[in-house]
């Protein structure tokens, strides 16, 4: 079954509020919606991959997926919940970001992602099927719908092959479509 983006900026705010006492889980919330990268590329940086990182300087990655090369430019709010969260932590540089509770360093797996985006999605009473691709969605969503991204920028920033898989990951609403009819030529 397809995810689905998290459409309603209340709703992303919501969020960020019930985790402001899991620093943890804000940043992986905040960077899964601010970045445009698959949680799998998010669970495998490691601490010393961000640590000094300031706003607006890049990273680059190799993708998980598709092996490609990526950038991650890292924003105020992902610098914010970083902040807050390595304030946390007393970590080694290759001590993986988003550790899991199993092991001595082992990242969270794709899995436990899913099973955080559904406990916070129901914690808000937000219905409609949401998992860890529901971050990406949401990034896609907004810089389309919220700042007026063309599909062609969003298809090169998710490293899409092709416009179809894009267009999956646009969240186009019906009421959209109904709206354009209403426009006079």
């Amino acid at each position: 079954m397809k995810v689905e983006p998290i459409i309603d900026l209340k709703s992303v705010k919501s969020i960020k509020k019930i985790l402001s006492d899991s620093p943890r889980d804000k940043l992986l919330f905040v960077m899964g919606v601010n970045s445009g990268l698959r949680v799998q590329d998010l669970l495998a940086l490691k601490v010393g991959d961000v640590k000094d990182v300031k706003i607006g300087e890049r990273i680059t990655l190799r993708e998980k997926k598709t092996g490609k090369e990526n950038v991650f430019i890292l924003n105020k709010e992902i610098i914010s919940a970083l902040d807050a969260y390595l304030a946390t932590v007393k970590d080694d540089d290759d001590h993986f970001l988003f550790k899991s509770r199993k092991g001595r360093n082992y990242p969270l797996t794709t899995y436990a992602v899913t099973k955080y985006v559904k406990k916070w999605a129901e914690a808000i009473n937000l219905k409609g099927n949401y998992g860890a691709h529901s971050l990406r969605k949401t990034w896609t969503y907004h810089q389309r719908k919220t700042f007026g991204v063309s599909w062609e920028v969003l298809a090169k920033r998710l490293n899409h092959s092709s416009p179809s898989i894009t267009r999956r990951y646009l969240g186009v609403q019906e009421e959209e479509v109904e709206e354009i009819l209403m426009n006079t030529i």
